[in-house]
């Protein structure tokens, strides 16, 4: 640096690189892994990723990829904040949710909450929760002009929101000062239940709800527009947003006609979406919503002071695990992040055990100092989008917001949200979602960590009092560990009836640099059926290990060597495997061009990375006859 040059040029001392010698480089690397077929645009394109709702996500990305204008800040499109500061100013409001059936337990809970960083109160009453009469016993001591409640009420709405307006009152608190949510949403309420035989009536109670909030309680929104059932169906991202629009254009229609000027009828609205441990999903998601809403209240002549999008973000119950739960933790952590990174108003955080029960104390501890962490120590609300101006998250976000658009349209060419979901065109495009997504997971081209990979067996279970059934007969619910929970549940049975897991033994052949690898990969895969691994003398040949077989107690085998060491020993093995008594000789390998003479010398099949591993598993758990 000197003194005529007062800024230390950095970048003049490189050449510019374009995307040529990127692919240039690309393909040097892709030669290496055996595809030297892939050049130039191709050899881009062989790391792409395909994600659901026809997205392809690229390797790079460069100012090309930008996006039109996004505007600022609390102006439309408000793809960037729903309001000018952001959460910048006292942080986004953090919310816990609460399911005790018992009205003295649930206070426990919600008064330890608010004392230790919660901001507001997210109570399910009447069906699954309190008793819309044990509601004052629930909300004892909490300071309602200081903290938001927000109802989860099903079918008791009216009721719950009648007796909350109620304790508003009594409080001595001026009823416009009150915050919150009466949690009206009678759409969900169908799409939970599938029975619409008092829909009518519930959109016009929903109607009376709003309008009363807006002459004495602007402060309090009278409707949810919950995306969370059609997320626990399966859906995808696009389908969760879609959905969303269609309800909410559903109610702005209903409020409108009850005599609700526009502006007041999308004051009315809180939506809730799911985030998810992807966290670049969740937060395009977030984003894309916001600009979609602004978009519908735009065309319904809404001013843009009313047309930014209340949300509140609830980590996936989709993602949690019944298995492994403390990995829920790190999952729970990243939606957190996401979630507060795309702009949500208000953040539920899961305790790491809600999918085993109710949450204990420490579990709910958890959940909450997750957000404390993320607010008072990493500071995230400070800063306004902070993903903002990403090439990838700008065109994630558009990509995400043209599928969404067009499935909403699709809805509304339908006839509408409730005729959608009356038809079962809702319900059959989610279960098509999961379908896809499941062979995924059995696949484990999606792993689940504790699940399909890196399962611990002798860990000991997690044992929780038994949460409240949800309510049920509409859209199914859906985890992500459901296949493989069926299997872990098939091998604890047999583990209760016998003593032992069932069992599978692990021929090595050949030095140990030529088998190690595959040992791994077939321990990790039989153990996330619930099946132990025996591992015999290593190396074996075909004497020792039908003699090491037959001490193992196991009723099946899996070959573990290399393709050249197969070449020399497997089909000898295998049939001294299938002659010791082994019911199922599996080898770890694709089958090759040997594959007809493996499988007459014994071998049954070929576990490798990308197989099906829950019909492997399966067939597996059938040849031992578990049950």
């Amino acid at each position: 640096m000197t003194a005529e040059s007062p800024e230390l040029p950095l970048a003049a001392a490189f050449p510019d690189a374009d995307r040529a010698q990127w692919q240039r480089l690309v393909e040097g690397v892709l030669r290496k892994s055996g595809v030297a077929e892939a050049t130039g645009a191709a050899a881009e394109d062989a790391l792409a990723t395909d994600l659901q709702d026809g997205i392809r996500v690229r390797p790079l990305y460069t100012a090309e990829d930008g996006t039109a204008a996004l505007g600022h800040p609390g102006f439309p499109p408000f793809v960037r904040a729903g309001r000018p500061e952001g959460t910048t100013v006292a942080g986004w409001d953090v919310r816990q949710r609460h399911v005790h059936t018992d009205p003295q337990r649930a206070n426990e809970s919600v008064l330890a909450d608010l004392e230790n960083g919660v901001t507001s109160v997210w109570l399910t009453v009447g069906d699954g929760g309190v008793p819309v009469a044990g509601l004052e016993q629930a909300l004892q001591g909490v300071y309602l002009d200081l903290a938001a409640v927000v109802l989860d009420a099903g079918a008791d709405f009216a009721a719950a929101a009648e007796e909350l307006l109620r304790l508003y009152t009594a409080s001595g608190a001026p009823l416009r000062e009150a915050a919150g949510c009466l949690g009206a949403d009678p759409l969900g309420l169908l799409a939970r239940t599938g029975d619409d035989t008092k829909l009518r009536l519930q959109l016009e109670s929903a109607a009376r709800m709003a309008a009363r909030c807006t002459a004495d309680a602007p402060g309090v929104r009278a409707l949810a527009v919950d995306a969370l059932p059609y997320h626990e169906a399966g859906g995808s991202a696009a389908e969760e947003l879609g959905t969303s629009l269609a309800t909410g254009v559903a109610y702005l229609r209903q409020l409108t006609e009850s005599g609700l000027g526009i502006d007041d009828a999308c004051r009315q609205l809180e939506f809730r979406y799911a985030a998810t441990a992807d966290q670049f999903q969740t937060i395009a998601k977030l984003r894309a919503a916001r600009r979609l809403w602004a978009r519908v209240a735009e065309v319904c002549g809404a001013s843009p002071a009313a047309s930014a999008q209340r949300q509140h973000a609830v980590s996936s119950t989709v993602m949690m695990t019944r298995r492994d739960p403390w990995v829920n933790m790190l999952r729970t952590t990243v939606a957190g992040l996401s979630a507060g990174v795309g702009g949500a108003d208000a953040v539920t955080v899961l305790p790491f055990d809600a999918a085993l029960g109710l949450p204990d104390a420490f579990a709910r501890r958890i959940a909450r100092n997750t957000q404390s962490v993320l607010l008072e120590e990493s500071h995230l609300s400070k800063v306004i989008d902070p993903a903002g101006g990403s090439w990838y998250v700008e065109s994630l976000t558009e990509e995400l917001a043209r599928a969404a658009w067009a499935w909403f349209q699709e809805i509304e060419g339908a006839g509408g949200q409730a005729a959608a979901l009356r038809s079962g065109k809702i319900a059959g495009r989610l279960a098509a979602t999961w379908e896809r997504r499941s062979a995924d997971l059995a696949h484990r081209r999606e792993p689940v960590t504790g699940v399909s990979e890196f399962p611990h067996l002798a860990e000991p279970s997690v044992d929780r009092e038994p949460a409240p059934a949800p309510i049920g007969g509409g859209l199914p619910r859906v985890r992500r560990d459901d296949a493989f929970e069926r299997l872990r549940a098939r091998s604890d049975a047999h583990l209760a009836a016998h003593g032992a897991r069932p069992a599978v033994f692990l021929a090595a052949l050949g030095p140990v640099a030529t088998h190690t690898a595959r040992v791994a990969f077939a321990a990790n895969l039989f153990q996330a059926g619930g099946i132990e691994t025996v591992a015999g003398p290593a190396p074996v040949d075909a004497a020792s290990a039908a003699e090491a077989f037959a001490r193992s107690g196991a009723r099946i085998a899996c070959l573990c060597a290399s393709d050249t060491v197969y070449g020399e020993q497997a089909a000898a093995v295998a049939a001294a495997l299938k002659s010791a008594g082994a019911r199922q000789v599996h080898l770890a390998g694709k089958p090759g061009e040997r594959r007809d003479e493996l499988m007459a010398a014994g071998v049954d099949s070929f576990v490798f990375t990308g197989c099906d591993a829950v019909e492997v598993l399966s067939s597996a758990l059938d040849v031992m006859e578990v049950a």
